[in-house]
């Protein structure tokens, strides 16, 4: 039978949702080694006795997978196939009473907070001078770093807040061991995330300190590319973008999640900014980063959304000409500001609304990469695929940016490592180059 060959210490951690989710698992992939503990990322051996769920519980697609996946365990625990499953992360942050109710035979749910008790329960020790320390789940030339943890902004739609708590940000010297532990181990790129970069230091520093924290970042030996992702529009401390400029190793990027652009749906959104304030803001970040690239992302659907909402959305995207940008459809997430209202958008025309959005920025990509042609970029590999090396200039993130695709028959390059490329043909989302000295 299946359960002779299970390895009863052994662990299996399973990652859902977002790249905060993903540093999480692997902190606690990183202390169960430190306990001599035998663990895995996503096994598809197997033979792990014990198997945790790091949960995703933002919006109602991510709830049901996150779901489907602990009833998946829970049965395979009912037939033998496991001994230990155990839930921990957003969804069992939030909906704990209810998951205990529903699937009892889940060993334990623990929250966003609660690693020590976790661990303990695995009767393993928490190591507090594991400071920086975790197993990459990512190819190790990339990582991504949490800053802060938690938010305090007051967003209608999101449910953030009641599953990861208040803002906290980590201090700047245990961030930069952090940061020069992974690049001993040969991380050459950051991705800085973080439900709100912005924050960054109100809490410790009694003001937004961000623009510090990368000076001392960027000095790490080793370290050749620093990403910004999610930031909030309403208080931007611009003088992180004179770091940017300063700095070779600071990508020209930014992930600002935008969500709409009418004034009616910012101010019910409750993002505390105006069309024309959004519209300066990007003016002005473009004005003093020459270059830089947006991504954004936006909701479809919100309560009260009307034709002429998404028009203007529409008109303010093709106007604006993102680099990157993704739109989600509304969800409904109870407990949220926004539960209040009607969800009267239905999900067709939400799902209509967001395509659009789509097919507008689809001709902006294909448009903005016909103009990369001929020339040459720093590319950094992250993978061979069929006959292909693909690897992504500074102007994109993995998975959800362009890629950069070179033929293998014709150029070798090392995954992990940079290369000169330049641009011979664009698609939409991808281009096509060959490696030049």
């Amino acid at each position: 039978m299946k359960t002779k060959t299970l390895k009863r210490n052994k662990v299996n951690v399973v990652t859902l949702g977002c790249s905060k989710n993903i540093v999480d698992s692997e902190v606690l992939m990183g202390q169960l080694k430190a306990n001599n503990i035998e663990v895995e990322h996503e096994s598809t051996a197997d033979d792990a006795g014990i198997v945790i769920i790091n949960t995703c519980g933002f919006i109602d697609n991510a709830k049901q997978e996150s779901i489907d996946t602990i009833i998946r365990y829970a049965d395979a625990k009912k037939a033998g196939l496991v001994d230990k499953v155990y839930v921990t992360g957003c969804l069992s942050e939030r909906y704990r009473p209810e998951l205990e109710r529903e699937i009892p035979s889940v060993d334990g749910y623990f929250g966003t907070r609660e690693l020590p008790r976790l661990l303990k329960t695995l009767k393993a020790d928490y190591k507090h001078e594991l400071v920086g320390e975790r197993l990459l789940t990512t190819p190790h030339h990339y990582s991504y770093f949490k800053i802060s943890e938690g938010c305090d902004r007051p967003c209608s739609f999101c449910a953030i807040p009641l599953m990861r708590g208040a803002h906290i940000s980590k201090p700047i010297e245990e961030l930069v061991k952090e940061a020069k532990h992974l690049a001993k181990n040969g991380t050459k790129e950051l991705m800085l995330i973080a439900q709100d970069l912005t924050y960054y230091g109100l809490d410790i520093y009694k003001k937004r300190n961000l623009s510090e924290l990368l000076k001392n970042l960027s000095d790490v030996e080793g370290i050749e590319w620093i990403r910004l992702h999610y930031a909030f529009p309403s208080g931007f401390p611009m003088d992180a973008l004179d770091v940017m400029n300063e700095r070779s190793n600071i990508c020209n990027y930014l992930d600002m999640p935008l969500q709409h652009i009418t004034d009616a749906m910012l101010k019910s959104m409750r993002r505390g900014t105006t069309k024309q304030k959004t519209i300066d803001l990007v003016n002005k970040m473009r004005d003093k980063v020459p270059g830089i690239a947006l991504r954004t992302t936006l909701i479809a659907g919100y309560p009260g959304e009307t034709a002429k909402d998404h028009q203007e959305m529409l008109e303010w995207v093709e106007q604006t000409r993102f680099d990157r940008l993704g739109i989600f459809s509304y969800s409904h997430e109870e407990n949220t500001h926004a539960y209040l209202l009607k969800d009267n958008v239905s999900v067709k025309v939400k799902q209509k609304r967001a395509e659009a959005v789509m097919a507008v920025q689809q001709g902006i990509s294909l448009e903005l990469n016909q103009q990369k042609i001929g020339k040459t970029f720093k590319v950094l590999f992250d993978k061979k695929e069929g006959e292909h090396f693909i690897g992504r200039t500074e102007f994109d993130s993995p998975e959800v940016d362009n890629e950069v695709l070179v033929k293998a028959d014709a150029h070798f390059v090392r995954v992990g490592d940079f290369a000169n490329v330049k641009i011979t043909s664009a698609e939409d989302y991808d281009l096509y180059g060959e490696v030049v000295s």
